[in-house]
């Protein structure tokens, strides 16, 4: 969570760590500030809220927030952060960044320090330094701040060797101006190099607009940044080269491009999503090609027993549609785990096994820890990302990449559909090498698949005045029941974690077959309940229990494919989706529930690019 900026260089910083922090706050929001190194001091800003509080405080704060390039005699030198509360609550003292006793050095932190109760009660008895804050973070700047005297390299990495748990910081000291110094360990940090001019920050995003020329930190390193150069160390000290890497992300692809959110705007950028992902890879036709997936070869495709697939939240969706398909297709075993639960376990993976770990960013803390308990056990492990160069894929045994491009928003759309896109690229190539679909079935299927963004552009090309409409009926409601059986069951949890996530309303989402072993005490007459209800072999299992449903005196809204004239008997309401092969239809009926979410969220008034208690990269267990 949270998110990181930084900068050294010729130019006045403030207003380049506010643009970073604007495209980074989408990692947290409950707090934000700044520190800039001015003459021999460093100047702090901080303030509780969004962006705009902080830009509020630093107008309060004075003159030294205009500082001109012609009066400055040193170079530009500062950090910025936006913070999403894990340790100590949402006030202006927790906010970083933080600062030692003596406010010479400051810092910036993403991630969780584990061992900070015994270093902060040794700091205070050795050093005599005094916290401010409730935050486990804090102790980093304390701790650098007992390692410098005078060479902030040396004490960061002095530092970081004290240091349990997994985090990201960056360093500036008052008595060394145009340097910045940082260090990873499980957390995101990637440089930007510029000519004279240095960046530093969580995600690429914060540093976009002024380069694109980036280079990616691994774990256990640390980065020297000055003007006129970047410097990358082993946590020991020795030197390291790192490549610097040309990114072709557009910066507008960071901005709303006309819709009124994030979320709408990625919403509508899904047949996109789809497309690239699904690219090249189906092009023959006849089979899948999938490319360089590292050690997950066609030999271990063709040989192994089992698959283990470990995500959270959407991810976790994402995954359960894949173990329908690969089973389905390819006859394959399929587990899904939630990452956090499957950490802990002892599981009973080895050789002939595959592990994949689904993370949007890469930089999930609970897939990647589940990612290396299997590999500890001897499976081999496929990360399935949209990061390029993210933990995931330094972890990994091979990597399947989606192609979603950035996606702003918290709440998770064109990255969900591409996961799934993804995986349906999986399965059909495991059935190909496996012989268990038949030639002409393999093909339709693929034909199929690749007429996916057509059908999604389809749909969004459509009238959502009837989803409005339903949403405009609906929004008033205090509680949702979503139904689904088969391939529709993750379809409609997915449709009922986007509506808790941006519209705050309790809701549930339950195998409809199991509706009458509890969930059904919950209905009357004010409950909508919305029924994944697309053509699939069990269509008609979804119409009975629709018609339980509708004995309680529940609204019944329906998602169903076109063509399907029998529903309209049963529901309320019905959002039609274009017709496709049942095992694919997944990827567009998700679609209407995004925008329903969506409608309902904006008629009661809220962010739904910023839902509350929420961050888009969870990086802390």
């Amino acid at each position: 969570m949270c998110g990181i900026v930084g900068y050294v260089g010729p130019r006045e910083v403030r207003p380049l760590l506010l643009a970073g922090l604007e495209k980074l706050e989408y990692r947290g929001y409950d707090s934000a500030g700044i520190s800039v190194l001015e003459g021999d001091r460093i100047d702090a800003v901080r303030a509780v809220g969004n962006l705009s509080a902080l830009r509020s405080a630093i107008g309060a704060n004075g003159g030294s927030a205009a500082v001109a390039l012609a009066e400055r005699p040193e170079p530009g030198t500062g950090i910025g952060h936006t913070r999403w509360a894990t340790h100590g609550r949402v006030t202006e003292e927790n906010a970083h960044p933080h600062f030692d006793t003596t406010d010479r050095v400051h810092i910036v932190v993403n991630g969780i320090v584990e061992n900070y109760i015994a270093l902060k009660h040794r700091l205070i008895e050795e050093q005599g330094a005094v916290f401010t804050s409730e935050t486990d973070a804090e102790v980093i700047a304390h701790l650098v701040a007992k390692y410098d005297d005078g060479d902030l390299v040396e004490a960061v990495r002095k530092a970081y060797a004290d240091l349990r748990g997994h985090y990201a910081f960056v360093a500036i000291s008052a008595s060394q101006p145009g340097l910045l110094v940082g260090a990873r360990k499980e957390c995101p940090l990637i440089v930007g190099r510029g000519e004279g001019e240095q960046f530093i920050g969580s995600a690429i995003p914060a540093f976009l607009r002024e380069t694109r020329r980036v280079q990616y930190m691994g774990d256990d390193e640390l980065v020297v940044l000055r003007p006129d150069g970047v410097e990358f160390l082993s946590a020991a000290g020795e030197p390291l080269e790192r490549a610097v890497v040309e990114i072709d992300w557009d910066a507008d692809t960071a901005e709303k491009q006309g819709y009124e959110t994030f979320m709408l705007k990625e919403i509508n950028e899904q047949a996109d999503a789809v497309a690239e992902t699904i690219g090249e890879r189906a092009a023959r036709g006849v089979g899948i090609d999938l490319g360089d997936l590292g050690a997950v070869d066609d030999a271990l495709l063709r040989r192994l027993r089992r698959i283990v697939i470990v995500a959270c939240g959407t991810a976790y969706h994402a995954g359960l549609i894949g173990r329908y398909a690969i089973e389905q297709w390819a006859r394959v075993p399929v587990e899904v785990d939630i990452a956090s639960e499957y950490r802990y376990r002892n599981p009973v993976v080895g050789p002939d096994d595959l592990v994949i770990g689904i993370s949007q960013s890469g930089e999930t803390a609970d897939t990647l820890a589940a990612m290396r308990t299997a590999r500890g056990c001897g499976a081999t492990v496929l990360a399935l990302t949209n990061i390029m160069g993210s933990q995931a894929t330094r972890e990994a045994d091979g990597v399947l990449y989606t192609r979603a491009g950035l996606e702003i928003g918290v709440a998770a759309t064109k990255t969900f559909v591409s996961q799934i896109a993804a995986m349906y690229l999986l399965a059909l190539r495991l059935a190909e090498l496996r012989g268990t679909l038949e030639p002409k079935v393999l093909k339709s299927t693929i034909s199929e698949l690749k007429r996916l963004p057509h059908r999604i552009s389809e749909l969004l090309e459509r009238d959502t005045g009837a989803i409005t409409a339903i949403a405009e009926h609906s929004y008033r409601a205090d509680f949702f029941l979503y139904l689904g059986r088969h391939i529709g069951l993750p379809v409609a949890l997915e449709g009922a974690l986007k509506l808790k996530e941006i519209s705050y309303i309790a809701t549930d989402a339950y195998a409809a077959g199991e509706m009458k072993h509890g969930p059904i005490a919950l209905l009357d007459e004010r409950t909508p309940v919305v029924v994944v209800a697309t053509e699939s072999p069990v269509l008609g299992k979804v119409i009975s229990n629709i018609q339980e449903v509708r004995a309680r005196g529940a609204r019944v809204i329906a998602v169903a494919s076109e063509g399907d004239d029998q529903i309209v008997q049963h529901a309320d309401e019905v959002i039609r989706i274009p017709r496709t092969q049942w095992m694919l239809a997944p990827l567009l009926a998700v679609i209407p529930l995004q925008l329903l979410a969506y409608h309902i969220a904006r008629l009661r008034g809220l962010n739904v690019d910023q839902p509350r208690n929420l961050a888009k990269t969870v990086t802390v267990e």
